[in-house]
C-alpha cells in the first residue's frame, strides 16, 4: 500500500500552514498517524489502556491539525466545514477516540469562539493553539442535569470587573487535559434567584483564578484514551473572555449544538469504513466449511449494510459540508441536525456489531478494534443528546409544522418540506396516511426513527444527482427502505406493553414445573 509522504519540515514549523494544499495537510497527517500508530506503537494494545501516551500526542499536534477550525486571520486554514469533516473522517479511521478528540477541540471551542468571541478574546486562544499545541473543551452537563441543560445550576455573578462562576459539571471530554474550556451558567440576580438564559465563558485554566478542580476521574467503559471527570469550578473570569450572543445565549447554545450535531457524520465517516474494510478482509480469508466467508448470503447481507452505512454517510458529509458553516445560523435546524446526529449514531453502533459478529470470538477481545467499537461508539448515541430524546423532539417538530400548515396527511406534508421531498415521492405508499396528531411518547420516538431515515434517504438521493458512484447510492436507498418499513411497521402496531410494578408476586417459574 501506498502510504502518503510526510512533508517534515513543512508541517513541523507551520508556517506554510496556509498555502499547503488539503490534500497535503491530510496525507501528512495520516502518514503521521500511521507512524505513532503503526510502527512506534500497536494502536490495539494502546487502545485497551486509559490515556494517550504522550508522544502520541505531541506528534500528532506537532502538524497543527486544529487549524483547519481556526479563521484565516488568525493565522489558520479558515474553518471550513468540508476540511474539518475530512479531518475527524480521517482520525476516525484509525483512532475514534483521536476523531473524538479533534471534534470537541474544533465543534466545541473553536468554532464557538471564532463566531461568538469577542475580538480581543480571539487571537491569544487562537495562538497558543496553532504555537502551544493547546485544547480546549466544552462544559455543559451538571451530575443533576443531563438532558435537562437549561435547568443547569452553575451560577455567575459579576464583581469587579469579573464573572465570578460557581458549580459542577461533569462529563466533559478532556478533563484535565484542556487548557481552555468554554464554561455554561446562569446569571444569579440579586435576589438569588437563577435567570432564565445561558451564558458563555472561556476558562484559561492556566491564568489565575481560573483553575478548575477535578474531583474524580471516570472510569468510563469506552473510549479509554479520551479523560472524563466531575469538575468543580470556582472560577473568576475576565469580562473579554464572556461569549457574545447574537440574540439569547439559549439561541447560541443551539447553534453551537447543532452545528456539532451536523459534524458526526465525520467522526462516523473514517469509523464506518474502517469497520468494512476489516469485515470484508477478514470474511475474505477465513474458511468456513471449506469456502471463505464472503460467498455466504448473511454475511453478505451484513456487508451489504455495512456499505450502505458508509454510502449514508458520505451523504451526510456531503450535505453538512455544504449547510454547518460557522457563518450560518444553525438555531433553527433542529429537526435536520438531531436527524443526522440520532441516524448516523445508530449506524456507528450497528457496524461495531456486524463487524464483531462477522469476525467472531476473535472480536470478543480488548485489543480487537471490532469489538471493542462496540463500548466506544456506543456513547455517541447518548451524548449530545439521547437518541430516544431526539427522536421525540424530531416528531415533536413534525407535529407542530403540520398543525401550522393545517395539513394532517403525512405525505402531502413531506413531498412539500424541503428536506424530504424527494424522498417523500420515493416512499409515498408507506407515507400516504392521516397522522393522529395526539401520539404517545413511545410513538413519538418511533416516528422520529422513520423521519430520521426519511432525511437520510433525501440526502442520500442528492449525492446521487452529484455524480456518487450509482451502484452504492442504489444499495443505501434500498438500505434505508428496508429500515423504513420496518419502523413503520412498528409504529402503526397500537397495541401498548405496560410495565407490571409488583411482577414479583405468582410469578416465579419453578412453581409452574410439575417433575
Amino acid at each position: 500500500m501506498n502510504q502518503p509522504k510526510l512533508n517534515v519540515e513543512e508541517s513541523m514549523t507551520g508556517m506554510n500552514i496556509q498555502n499547503m494544499s488539503f490534500e497535503s495537510f491530510l496525507d501528512n497527517l495520516k502518514a503521521r498517524m500511521k507512524n505513532v500508530f503503526h510502527v512506534r506503537a500497536d494502536i490495539d494494545q494502546m487502545a485497551i489502556k486509559r490515556g494517550m501516551p504522550p508522544f502520541v500526542m505531541r506528534e500528532i499536534m506537532s502538524l497543527n491539525p486544529l487549524a483547519v477550525g481556526i479563521p484565516t486571520r488568525f493565522g489558520g486554514r479558515g474553518a471550513k466545514m468540508e476540511e474539518c469533516l475530512a479531518l475527524l473522517a480521517a482520525a476516525s479511521y484509525e483512532s475514534l477516540a483521536l476523531s473524538l478528540t479533534f471534534g470537541i477541540n474544533s465543534a466545541l471551542f473553536l468554532q464557538p469562539v471564532a463566531k461568538y468571541a469577542q475580538e480581543e478574546a480571539k487571537a491569544p486562544v487562537f495562538n497558543r493553539f496553532l504555537n502551544q499545541q493547546n485544547m480546549g473543551g466544552l462544559m455543559i452537563t451538571e451530575p443533576g442535569f443531563g438532558s435537562d441543560a437549561l435547568s443547569m445550576q452553575t451560577s455567575f455573578t459579576e464583581k469587579n470587573g469579573k464573572y465570578h462562576l460557581e458549580g459542577t459539571k461533569h462529563w466533559a471530554g478532556l478533563t484535565g487535559w484542556a487548557e481552555f474550556w468554554l464554561l455554561t451558567a446562569r446569571e444569579r440576580s440579586n435576589s438569588g434567584d437563577l435567570k432564565r438564559d445561558i451564558d458563555f465563558f472561556i476558562c484559561d485554566v492556566n491564568s489565575p483564578g481560573q483553575q478548575i478542580v477535578v474531583e474524580e476521574f471516570y472510569e468510563n467503559l469506552g473510549l479509554f484514551q479520551i479523560p472524563y471527570g466531575r469538575n468543580r469550578l470556582d472560577v473568576e473570569i475576565p469580562k473579554v473572555q464572556k461569549l457574545v450572543p447574537e440574540t439569547t445565549g439559549v439561541k447560541m447554545m443551539l447553534d453551537l449544538l447543532h452545528r456539532s450535531r451536523m459534524q458526526f457524520p465525520g467522526m462516523a465517516m473514517g469509523f464506518i469504513q474502517r469497520l468494512l474494510d476489516e469485515s470484508i478482509a477478514h470474511v475474505n480469508q477465513r474458511l468456513v466449511g471449506g469456502k471463505p466467508l464472503f460467498t455466504y448470503d448473511q454475511v453478505q447481507q451484513r456487508l451489504a449494510k455495512l456499505q450502505a452505512s458508509y454510502t449514508i454517510c458520505s451523504a451526510m458529509c456531503a450535505n453538512s459540508s455544504e449547510k454547518a458553516g460557522i457563518e450560518n445560523d444553525l438555531s433553527l435546524i433542529g429537526f435536520e441536525a438531531n436527524s443526522v446526529k440520532s441516524v448516523i449514531t445508530d449506524l456507528m453502533q450497528d457496524a461495531a456489531q456486524s463487524a464483531t459478529q462477522l469476525v467472531g470470538a476473535q472480536a470478543y477481545k480488548l485489543n480487537h478494534i471490532a469489538g471493542r467499537s462496540i463500548t466506544d461508539s456506543r456513547p455517541f448515541q447518548i451524548f449530545e443528546g439521547s437518541n430516544d430524546i431526539l427522536y421525540a423532539q424530531i416528531s415533536e417538530s413534525l407535529v407542530k409544522m403540520m398543525k401550522k400548515t393545517k395539513e394532517s396527511n403525512l405525505f402531502q406534508f413531506l413531498k412539500n418540506y424541503d428536506l424530504t421531498s424527494k424522498s417523500a415521492t420515493f416512499l409515498k405508499e408507506m407515507l400516504d396516511f392521516e397522522l393522529n396528531m395526539n401520539i404517545p411518547q413511545r410513538k413519538m420516538v418511533e416516528l422520529g426513527q422513520v423521519l430520521g431515515r426519511i432525511v437520510s434517504f433525501e440526502m442520500v438521493i442528492n449525492l446521487g444527482e452529484k455524480g456518487f458512484r450509482s451502484d452504492l447510492i442504489t444499495n443505501g436507498l434500498t438500505m434505508l427502505n428496508q429500515e423504513i418499513t420496518s419502523l413503520m411497521s412498528s409504529f402503526k402496531h397500537q397495541v401498548e406493553t405496560v410495565v407490571v410494578e409488583d411482577y414479583q408476586d405468582n410469578s416465579s417459574w419453578l412453581k409452574f414445573v410439575h417433575v
